[in-house]
């Protein structure tokens, strides 16, 4: 038999538990779809050696809409914030990154005219409002706000910390001037990784009456009669649904979509650029430099953390897990073995000799940080959650029309949610409206 649903989720992660929690709230029948073996996609964590390795460094921004939302639905978010010292690395010379009052003043990185600027930046930055840039690239806010190459070269490292975007000529500076006001209010590294997030939206959607159907990939979306829709599965089964919410990529959205959107949409996923990267995660037995905690490259686009400084992330609460991580252009063509020594060799510097604590170590040379580049103009093409089509709705990390990461994850999820309550709540109304006797 052909099952039936309200609202079909195409997609385990934080967005579609995100909007199934939202849902929960209501009398709709709910079932999430996950094509994985596990549900949580990028969020997930995995326990190795009984260390906590996240995908990647991952960092939640304490102002912003992602926190609140979780927090909204009584999600816990156990961890500490990473103190704002550390290194900046430039032509294989460690300074100080004047990223705090103190370091501000002592680092040799800037000479006194340019740390003037760059607190004069710093407070442009804070006071700036991001709706005013929507019609600007990163590159050109940064060259009309800095006036030395050195805090135009910090510009770019602090906005690639914040979003992971390393394109400035080609990002919106509405959205990486908001992610960077949201960084600079600080940032939670979570007790036993992003897990813990998903574990908890899980079980309380179960509890809910959610149901979750894993190793489940849908292949095709299209409309059905009597205002569904029909999901068909790899396996050839069938599921109707009255509502999608469909989290995928906007070109596996394409892909499922037998009835396309209109022109434009459909031109538009189709040239959506993702946000991408390298990532190193180690976890070691010990830190060979116990003080040596942060860093970044300033013109080569390198990151690194000792995450476990913050956030307990091993079953021993001894152990350090870090990570070291490239941010790369789009247009970089990924070479995993010399990328992986260029990873390898950047923690040479800051941890000598760390390869003889390895506890567990692992590689990913190419990982979607993001579906979405944010570009000018996206955010008039991703007004809400609505496709062309009634009744199907997107969210995801790409899908927010000013967010990015989790905050765009969280938001656009929760945002489908309320799209589709108030669509009943009106078609109730409507109803009920209908069924009163005229006097």
């Amino acid at each position: 038999m052909t099952q039936k649903w309200d609202i079909v989720i195409v997609g385990g992660g934080i967005a579609g538990y995100v909007a199934a929690n939202y849902l929960a709230k209501t009398n709709l029948s709910i079932l999430i779809l996950e094509k994985g073996k596990n549900v949580g996609g990028r969020a997930r964590t995995n326990r190795i050696n009984q260390q906590y390795l996240n995908q990647g460094p991952h960092a939640l921004y304490k102002k912003g809409k992602a926190k609140s939302i979780l927090e909204e639905l009584k999600i816990n978010l156990n961890g500490k914030s990473p103190k704002t010292g550390g290194i900046l690395i430039e032509n294989n010379i460690e300074y100080a990154a004047p990223f705090s009052p103190l370091e501000l003043f002592t680092t040799n990185l800037l000479n006194g005219k340019e740390r003037l600027e760059w607190v004069s930046v710093l407070l442009k930055l804070m006071s700036a409002d991001p709706e005013k840039l929507a019609e600007q690239t990163f590159q050109q806010w940064v060259q009309q706000t800095a006036r030395s190459k050195m805090v135009e070269s910090l510009l770019y490292t602090l906005g690639r910390l914040a979003t992971y975007c390393h394109a400035p000529e080609m990002v919106s500076a509405k959205v990486m001037v908001s992610n960077m006001k949201n960084a600079m209010g600080g940032v939670l590294y979570l007790d036993s990784g992003w897990q813990t997030i998903i574990d908890q939206l899980h079980n309380k959607a179960i509890l809910a009456g959610v149901q979750v159907q894993s190793h489940t990939r849908v292949k095709q979306i299209s409309p059905a009669p009597q205002g569904q829709f029909k999901l068909v599965l790899s396996n050839n089964e069938e599921i109707l649904g009255k509502y999608v919410i469909c989290t995928s990529s906007p070109q596996e959205l394409h892909e499922l979509l037998v009835e396309k959107l209109n022109l434009d949409q459909n031109h538009f996923y189709a040239q959506i650029t993702p946000i991408r990267g390298a990532t190193l995660d180690v976890a070691l037995t010990q830190l060979p430099n116990p003080k040596q905690l942060f860093a970044l490259g300033i013109t080569d686009p390198l990151y690194y953390s000792v995450h476990s400084n913050y956030a307990r992330l091993s079953d021993d609460n001894k152990s350090a897990v870090l990570h070291v991580f490239k941010y790369l252009h789009p247009d970089d063509q990924i070479d995993g073995t010399s990328i992986k020594d260029e990873l390898e060799q950047f923690l040479d510097k800051l941890q000598p000799g760390w390869q003889q604590y390895v506890i567990s170590s692992r590689f990913i040379p190419n990982i979607t940080v993001n579906h979405r580049l944010p570009q000018i103009g996206d955010e008039s093409k991703l007004q809400r959650s609505k496709t062309a089509i009634p009744g199907l709705y997107i969210a995801g990390d790409w899908a927010s029309p000013d967010s990015i990461l989790a905050d765009g994850a969280v938001r656009s999820g929760k945002q489908a949610a309320e799209e589709i309550i108030f669509n009943e709540m009106r078609k109730n109304s409507a109803n009920i409206e209908r069924r009163l006797p005229t006097i």
